[in-house]
């Protein structure tokens, strides 16, 4: 495992990015083949978070990236760094989102 990128999010915790994790990515949802800068954004400047129903996860999403409204971004913060796990594109809005 390889780490691609590392960013930070807007609690100051590092993120990062696994050659694992974004093989999963462009294997399971190949829209997102050219969009590893947008959710990296996603993660430093979300437009919306929330905790997602698995322990010690979190969601972040962005707006307008990628192919479809919006750019779900999965977190687990159960290890020192935390971890990208997934990311895809989302048509709904989040839960609580105000637009």
């Amino acid at each position: 495992m390889t780490i691609l990128a590392t960013v930070t999010d807007p609690d100051g915790r590092t993120v990062v990015l696994t050659s694992d994790a974004w093989a999963h990515i462009a294997a399971q949802h190949r829209e997102l083949a050219d969009a590893r800068a947008s959710l990296l954004i996603a993660v430093q400047q979300p437009d919306h978070r929330e905790p997602d129903p698995r322990p010690a996860r979190e969601r972040y999403w962005l707006q307008g990236a990628g192919p479809s409204r919006w750019l779900r971004v999965i977190v687990d913060f159960s290890s020192d760094p935390a971890e990208v796990v997934t990311a895809f594109g989302d048509r709904k809005d989040p839960a609580g989102w105000n637009t």
